[in-house]
């Protein structure tokens, strides 16, 4: 199985809209590790490590959110998986 990690960075209204936790859920869902939080600059970020459709998928779910969140942009950096066996956690 092939293992990826995306550092993501998403810009737009995904503070105070439940863009963390849904997230959290979404992860957990496809079994992808890492974490998000809130950056002060009003984006958020988050890490994904997993299989690399998993991943990929979440990075999908990123571009839209959950429905009250308007996602601007989506940035993705590809970095080399560091071995996180499981769990999502919000920081």
């Amino acid at each position: 199985m092939d293992r990826t990690r995306a550092h993501v960075f998403i810009a737009g209204r995904v503070q105070g809209v439940n863009f963390r936790a849904s997230t959290q859920n979404e992860a957990r869902q496809a079994g992808v590790a890492g974490w998000v939080r809130n950056l002060s600059d009003g984006r958020v970020e988050a890490v994904f490590e997993g299989p690399e459709s998993a991943v990929q998928q979440l990075i999908n779910w990123c571009h839209r959110g959950p429905s009250p969140a308007h996602v601007e942009n989506v940035e993705v950096n590809w970095e080399e998986p560091e071995g996180l066996a499981s769990g999502f956690g919000v920081r």
